[in-house]
C-alpha cells in the first residue's frame, strides 16, 4: 500500500480511481479545482475511513498547484496520476477556433501534467520506484487519423512528448512515467454512447500502472494493456 495522488478527481474516470484506489487499501490524495462542489467525490472520502481525501487544484495554475502539493509535505507519493483535463472549447475546426481555449488546453493538458509532476518530484524521489501515470487520448497519437478537434488533439500530442522525455529524465532515479488511453468512456466529456464505463477504464489504468516495470517507462498504453501505436 502507498500514496496516491490524482487530479481531476471529481468526476468521471478520475472519481473512480480515486475510489478503487482508496477501496484497495491505499491512502489517496484526491485533487480538483472546487473540492467543496466536488459532491460525489466528497462522499467517497467520508465512506473511506480516512483513506482518501480530498484537496483544491487547478491545474491551470501555477500558484494551485504549488499550493496543492504543500498538503503532503515530504510524504513520499507512490503513484501521480494526471488526470484533470478539458475539452479545448466547442470550437475547434478549421474555419472556426477559440484561440483562447486551445491556449486553456495547453495550459491544463500539457503544461499542467510537467508543472503537477514537478511540484511533487521531492515526494516521488522518496518514495523509491514511483509511478508517473499520465491519462492522455488516442486523438493525441499520430497513427490516429481524425479531423478536426484542434485544441484537445495537438495538447495531448504534446503532454505524450513530455512524459517521454520526463521518462528518460527520470529514468536514471527508477522513477516510471507513462501514458495511458482510457478508452471511449461514458464521461461528460466521451458522452453516454462510448464503448466503456468509467469503472471498466479505471479499473484497466490502475491495473497497468500495477504492473509496470522499469523498463516500461516511457511508453503509450490503452487502458486494456495493449501498446498504443505513436
Amino acid at each position: 500500500m502507498g500514496n496516491v495522488v490524482i487530479t481531476g478527481a471529481n468526476r468521471g474516470i478520475g472519481l473512480e480511481l480515486a475510489k478503487q484506489y482508496a477501496q484497495g487499501g491505499d491512502r489517496v490524495f484526491a485533487f480538483c479545482r472546487s473540492p467543496a462542489g466536488a459532491e460525489a467525490l466528497n462522499a467517497a472520502a467520508a465512506e473511506s475511513g480516512g483513506k482518501l481525501s480530498v484537496h483544491a487544484m487547478d491545474v491551470g495554475d501555477p500558484a494551485s498547484i504549488t499550493a496543492g502539493a504543500a498538503v503532503l509535505g515530504d510524504a513520499p507519493v507512490n503513484v501521480l496520476i494526471n488526470n484533470a483535463g478539458v475539452v479545448g472549447g466547442p470550437k475547434q475546426g478549421l474555419e472556426d477556433i477559440d484561440f483562447d481555449a486551445w491556449v486553456d488546453a495547453f495550459k491544463i493538458m500539457t503544461i499542467g501534467p510537467f508543472r503537477v509532476a514537478q511540484a511533487f518530484l521531492k515526494n516521488l524521489r522518496a518514495a523509491g520506484g514511483a509511478k508517473i501515470m499520465t491519462v492522455t487520448s488516442q486523438l493525441g497519437a499520430s497513427t490516429w487519423p481524425y479531423g478536426g478537434m484542434y485544441a484537445y488533439s495537438t495538447a495531448k500530442a504534446g503532454v505524450n512528448k513530455v512524459m517521454q522525455i520526463m521518462a528518460l529524465d527520470l529514468k536514471g532515479e527508477g522513477i516510471i512515467a507513462s501514458m495511458v488511453h482510457p478508452g471511449w468512456v461514458k464521461t461528460d466529456m466521451g458522452g453516454p454512447g462510448a464503448d466503456i464505463t468509467p469503472q471498466e477504464s479505471a479499473a484497466g489504468i490502475k491495473s497497468v500502472i500495477g504492473g509496470l516495470t522499469a523498463a516500461d517507462t516511457g511508453k503509450f498504453y490503452k487502458w486494456n494493456g495493449d501498446i498504443h501505436p505513436w
